[in-house]
Formats: structure tokens, C-alpha cells, sequence
């Protein structure tokens, strides 16, 4: 039997908190060479863009110096930018992505 003097409490469980990973920002850098219809082809290929959003990408980049493309988590973001810039290397032109902590 147990004693009415002693309470019992149910077990709580804690659930960890998910932290979720740091983001980054893909990056345009400007430059005085690669076309234009190039910078759309590659945001369109690589960054899934229709042409609008890729046109207006490259406009921003081209008259700021940089853009922002997109955000990802770190690996993403890495993996997209090199594959960008890489297409504008395989093709001829200095078109350079970077990547950079939000």
C-alpha cells in the first residue's frame, strides 16, 4: 500500500532544442566581361530563376557590383557558387559566386 504522504511526480522528459545550421548567402560579383545573357543563363540553370528574376539579379549585380542570389545552408550555398562560377570558367569568362556567413 502505498503512503498518502508521499507524492509522486510523472517522469518529464526533456527534448532537445534543434538548433537549426547557420545560413549563407550566395553572392554575385560584377564583372566588365561575361555577357549579361551569360550571368541570366547561368542564375537560371544553377540558381533555378525564371528569366525575370535572373534578368533583374544581374541588373542588381551589375549596377551595385554585387548581389545577393540566394541563401542556403553552408554546404549548399558552396556547392552552387562553384558550380556557377565553373560554368562561367568552362565557357570563358571570369564570372565569379562566392559564398559569405549571413
Amino acid at each position: 500500500m502505498s503512503d498518502p504522504r508521499v507524492k509522486t511526480r510523472p517522469k518529464t522528459s526533456t527534448k532537445p532544442k534543434v538548433q537549426r545550421p547557420p545560413l549563407w548567402k550566395v553572392i554575385l560579383l560584377n564583372d566588365d566581361y561575361t555577357p549579361r545573357e551569360f550571368v541570366v543563363q547561368v542564375l537560371k540553370a544553377v540558381f533555378r530563376m525564371n528569366e525575370s528574376q535572373a534578368y533583374r539579379v544581374m541588373l542588381t549585380a551589375h549596377q551595385k557590383g554585387a548581389c545577393v542570389i540566394a541563401v542556403y545552408t553552408r554546404d549548399v550555398a558552396e556547392t552552387k557558387a562553384k558550380e556557377a562560377t565553373e560554368l562561367g570558367r568552362a565557357n570563358g569568362f571570369p564570372l565569379y559566386f562566392t559564398t559569405e556567413k549571413e
